[in-house]
């Protein structure tokens, strides 16, 4: 088991990919701790791993000590800490609103940072690691997605600069970035599209990926995977890098599309 005995903290860890990355964990020996704002689903999760729920909202400041506090309390020690937790708050600069603004950021990016923080002095005493959920928005950007974008792009910078200062400590931390992903939060997406185009959920997602070379959506536990492999032993010397797990998407010149046989300037 690729993490025996280690305890993991997990934002956002009631749903999608946090769900699944607390469920992939559990089952290669560590033990879970699960927190994001809906305590049913934070529970249920709890239930079938055989961890912890400590509901409560990233943005609250006291909300990340608790969560390290909860753990150390109940397990012992802190080894993992994989910052989920987000939000995909839409607008483009000319008419994001300040309160989408400030949610997204607090949401995605401090709230990140405030659990990294909180965890710090036990993940060095374990010689630990964290992984950040960034995005392929991190990356390149997406229309009336500022604040979105933004935040994701601050997760990469936060990896690199938490690197240079807890590498010497023996702490790895390392930015996971997917693409559009199975969630909920892809289908919502989804939904609004299809509703758009006239198109069912499915065939917004075909529409979505039809430039990826995969030519789908990931399934969570795709990326719970890479997750695990950077919160295992078997990345020890992978540290202050980005992971992309977006099926190719980025490898694709978008302008070369149009030399393509049989492109007809969509999908």
């Amino acid at each position: 088991m690729r993490l025996e005995d280690k305890v993991a903290v997990i934002s956002g860890g009631g749903t999608g990919i946090g769900a699944a990355t607390a469920t992939l964990f559990a089952s290669e020996g560590a033990t879970v701790v699960v927190t994001g704002r809906r305590e049913e689903p934070l529970h249920a999760v709890a239930e079938a791993t055989g961890g912890l729920a400590v509901a409560g909202d990233v943005v609250d400041p006291a909300h990340a000590g608790a969560v390290v506090a909860a753990a150390i309390g109940a397990f012992g020690r802190l080894d993992i800490v994989v910052a989920n937790a987000g939000v995909g708050l839409g607008g483009s600069v000319a008419d994001v609103t300040d309160d989408d603004w400030r949610t997204t950021l607090d949401v995605n990016l401090t709230g990140a940072m405030r659990l990294v923080r909180a965890a710090m002095p036990a993940l060095t005493e374990a010689k630990g690691s964290i992984v950040l959920v960034s995005s392929i928005s991190g990356f390149v950007a997406s229309s009336s997605s500022v604040a979105y974008v933004a935040s994701k792009a601050g997760l990469i910078g936060l990896t690199k600069a938490v690197a240079v200062d807890s590498g010497p400590l023996g702490v790895r931390v390392n930015a996971l970035c997917p693409g559009w992903v199975r969630t909920q939060m892809g289908d919502d997406a989804m939904t609004e599209l299809a509703e758009g185009h006239g198109g069912t959920l499915e065939e917004a997602y075909a529409r979505a990926t039809a430039l990826v070379p995969l030519r789908r959506a990931a399934d969570p536990g795709e990326v719970a995977a890479c997750a695990l492999f950077l919160a295992s032993d078997e990345a020890s010397y992978v540290h202050g890098t980005t992971l992309l797990v977006d099926g190719g998407g980025m490898a694709v010149d978008v302008a070369s599309v149009a030399f393509d046989d049989g492109w007809e300037g969509g999908p």
